[in-house]
This record gives C-alpha cells, structure tokens and sequence, in this order.
C-alpha cells in the first residue's frame, strides 16, 4: 500500500468518524479500507479529547455524574452522533424481527423507532455510570479507562471489515469497506491494545492491569459477536452496523474497566 494511500486513508478516516475538519481528496475502496484501518488511532484523539473534558469538569468539581455526562456527550458531539445513530438503526433493524429486506429498508429510514430510543438510553447510561464508578479511583484513572473503551471501540471497527466480512448492500459504505483491512493489520492493532491495557496496570497496579485486559477482550469479544449476528441476520455489514459495533464495543470495555 503506498503512502499517498495512506495519507488519504487517514485523512478520510478523521472526515468520516470524527467532525475534526480534514481535507479529504480521495475516496475509493483502497482508501476507504486504509481508513478503517487508522480508526483506532481516531479513537485515540476523540478518547483523549473527551478524557480531557472530564478530567476538566471533575477538576472544576462538578460532580462525578454532571463530568461523566459532559464526556459521554462530547463523545458524541465530536462523532456527530454517527455511531449513536447507527446503534439505533441497528437496534429498530434487529427488533423489527421482519426478513433482512425489510429489515434493511427500516434501518434506513430517517426516523427511530423504540427498539433504537431504549438501546440509546441503556447504552448512555451504563457509560454514564461507569465512569462515575471510575472516578471513585480519581480523576487520572477515569480518563484512562475512558480512552481504553473508545480505542476499543474503533478496533472493533477495524475487526468489522476483515477479511470474509460481506456488505448486506451492493452500495454504501458497507459495500466500500467490507472485507478491506488485512490481517496483519487487525493482528497488529490488537496487540497495541493489548500493550495499552497493560500501560494502564503498570501505572494503577497488577489488578488494575488485568481489569483492563479484561476489558479491552471484552469489548472486541462483544462487536465480534455482535458482528456475527448482524451478517447472519442481514447478510453483511452497512454503515449502521459498524457504528452499533464501535458503541457496542466501547460501552462493554467501559463497563468492565469500572468492575471492582
């Protein structure tokens, strides 16, 4: 893969999954797979950024609920709510319990439907609260855990479009990214996270450490499973897919890095 296609997958990857405003020239499926492949490090920025506003808002002694609920939001402020949606779309999709044409032509309607509300409002939550249980520990430990959750989250991004994944549509971007991040790739991003998490015990502890390993096979154990009912329900990923799997993902990495 060369560098330009590099350069414009990463590029591409910040003008999809995040509001940071970048120049996007190029679009193509090389692309469009070398940016699913960058999504971790996207996530590192938006964890960081969103870690940052809690840090800030406990720091102002707001209270741990009023902090956790500022980082959730800014989370999603700065994806424009893109995976929000696509969990709730998922959400209608899978309830729906109609075949998978059906199924795909509701989660692409424009409006939500109560499966897609309840699964916002039990994902929100269970964020919220979970980084409200971190704080217990601290400040510098939430941040932490919150960082590992949405880098988790953007890896279960990556997994979604190995190889053998099908697009449920012929169009889309689904369609563009299905099966377009290599394993080599998917092998490497694993085990940085894997690094992270053991980065996270040396500095809170041994036990804090292994939570965090849990937490991070957790959440890539969770969009993995996630993923596979998804393709076996509707024959392939779409954009709502992945984006249920990245909030999936994270909120199950977050939950498990709050244990304890």
């Amino acid at each position: 893969m060369s560098a330009g296609t590099t350069s414009a997958g990463l590029r591409l990857a910040f003008g999809i999954l995040s509001v940071i405003p970048v120049r996007v020239d190029r679009v193509d499926r090389p692309v469009a797979g070398r940016a699913m492949a960058c999504a971790p490090l996207v996530g590192l920025v938006l964890g960081g950024l969103a870690a940052g506003v809690l840090a800030l808002a406990a720091w102002t002694g707001t209270g741990a609920f009023t902090a956790a609920a500022l980082a959730v939001g800014t989370l999603a402020l700065l994806t424009r709510g893109l995976h929000l949606d696509g969990l709730a779309d998922t959400a209608d999709g899978l309830g729906s319990a109609k075949p998978a044409p059906d199924a795909l032509r509701i989660m692409k309607a424009s409006d939500i439907g109560p499966f897609g509300v309840l699964s916002l409002l039990f994902l929100v939550s269970i964020e919220i609260g979970a980084l409200v249980r971190l704080q217990q520990h601290g400040s510098a430990p939430a941040a932490a855990g919150l960082v590992l959750a949405v880098v988790t989250g953007r890896t279960a991004l990556s997994l979604a479009c190995g190889p053998g994944v099908p697009s449920a549509r012929p169009d889309g971007l689904g369609a563009m990214v299905a099966g377009t991040v290599g394993r080599g790739v998917l092998l490497a991003w694993s085990l940085v996270l894997l690094a992270a998490a053991g980065l996270y015990g040396a500095i809170q502890g041994p036990a804090e450490g292994l939570r965090a390993l849990g937490a991070a096979a957790a959440g890539l154990a969770a969009g993995a499973l996630l993923l596979r009912h998804t393709v076996r329900r509707f024959g392939g990923i779409t954009g709502d897919v992945l984006g249920a799997v990245v909030e999936i993902s994270g909120c199950v990495a977050l939950l498990v890095v709050s244990t304890g």
